[in-house]
């Protein structure tokens, strides 16, 4: 996706500990151009997998699912990180450990949402170790319903989430794919 890339070329900061900054466009400020773009691009990639609904993260996953979900034409789903006095039961939950935040969160999901016979995708922002990407698939899986796909917008292909999700028979799609970030530069997968 020509446009995203040029997003993180022009934008993106590389930080120690391969670390990408992208919060100028993705995950602190967002770029409703990119985002809509974003979202016409998964609908396109997904057309073939009968998505019933969207499942992500808060909060950086929300805006490209949300987006995601409306091309659809379907539901957004987002799995919570924090504890909410409203949603105490009839909740799925699972562990997720987050990369760059280097902690674990406890996510939780209203069983009322995501029912038997649903085809799930799953959209979230990055994909490094797949920490995110199969707390929200055990979700779908306890809820009885099939992940239909995982569309992940920035994916590390230096790091191993990608490998473990396509192991594991997930079908994953990634707007951008990037090798490494030596040396403060991006090195992307497809170059």
């Amino acid at each position: 996706m020509e446009l995203l890339r040029n997003k993180v070329i022009s934008e993106g900061i590389v930080l120690p500990g391969n670390v990408l900054k992208v919060d100028s466009f993705l995950n602190h400020q967002m770029d409703p151009v990119l985002m809509q773009e974003i979202g016409r691009e998964f609908r396109r990639r997904f057309a073939d997998a009968g998505v019933t609904r969207v499942l992500t993260i808060e909060s950086s996953g929300i805006a490209p699912g949300i987006m995601t979900a409306l091309e659809i034409g379907v539901p957004l789903i987002f799995a919570r990180k924090q504890k909410s006095l409203t949603l105490t039961e009839d909740i799925f939950v699972e562990t997720a450990y987050s990369y760059t935040k280097q902690q674990s969160n406890d996510i939780t999901v209203s069983k009322k949402f995501i029912h038997p016979g649903d085809r799930v995708l799953v959209i979230d922002d990055f994909l490094a170790n797949g920490e995110a990407a199969f707390a929200l698939a055990r979700i779908v899986q306890q809820a009885g319903a099939e992940v239909a796909g995982i569309g992940i917008v920035i994916e590390k292909s230096f790091q191993p989430g990608a490998a473990l999700l396509t192991g594991e028979g997930y079908r994953l799609e990634s707007l951008v794919r990037i090798a490494g970030l030596a040396d403060g530069e991006v090195q992307f997968a497809d170059d």
